[in-house]
């Protein structure tokens, strides 16, 4: 099989692109409207970009009828979030915060998760989350226009929680971490069976 991207329709393509690029880590963003109410929502388009200086990237995707997501709304408000990491057991509760509630009303409180004071922004962060990273906004890109169309969003992490629970050894413990993955439709899947694989001598420095 072939597809022929420039003949597909958006929500065709997003399909096929979903299906594929598997799996995808899960950003849990939190942020806060300008009059203070928390907003939390999921996006499985996300990932770390580099670490000098130390910056991730997350896209909120337009809505159906083309107007962009609150996610988006509150951080050109008020630039600044908290990427919130989903381990297995919040699975559900993370799932219903990607209910299309009423701008304003709080998806904490819909998923009964607790909001916590963050250090360094005024967004809350989720207290159950084992990771949770601070952000500030570095700059929004958008591609495209229209229903699908994507808004990177960059932040610049300035401060990270991470619970004990899931240290070892001074280094984080992916097998107490216990993330969960997005793939496609309603299918994710949990850390199973890991492996490693050394690097190649002469291989990348930073590890």
């Amino acid at each position: 099989m072939i597809l022929d991207f420039e003949k597909l329709a958006p929500r065709d393509g997003y399909a096929w692109m979903t299906q594929a690029i598997t799996p995808r880590p899960i950003a849990w963003v939190s942020t806060i409207s300008p009059d203070g109410k928390p907003n939390l929502a999921p996006f499985s388009f996300f990932q770390a970009i580099c670490s000098n200086p130390p910056t991730l990237m997350f896209v909120p995707t337009n809505n159906r009828d083309g107007g962009k997501k609150d996610t988006l709304r509150n951080i050109e408000a008020v630039p600044e979030f908290v990427v919130n990491l989903v381990p297995y057991w919040l699975a559900e509760p993370m799932n219903a915060t990607a209910a299309p509630l009423p701008y304003g009303e709080s998806e904490f409180a819909h998923a009964k998760v607790t909001p916590a004071a963050s250090t360094k922004v005024r967004p809350p962060r989720v207290a159950e989350s084992p990771v949770a990273i601070e952000c500030t906004l570095d700059r929004v890109v958008t591609i495209g226009s229209g229903v699908g169309a994507g808004n990177v969003v960059f932040g610049r992490i300035v401060a990270m929680h991470v619970a004990d629970a899931v240290i070892v050894d001074g280094k984080i413990d992916p097998r107490k971490l216990d993330l969960i993955a997005r793939l496609a439709g309603d299918f994710y899947m949990r850390s199973g069976e890991l492996f490693t694989v050394a690097r190649p001598a002469g291989g990348s420095a930073l590890r």
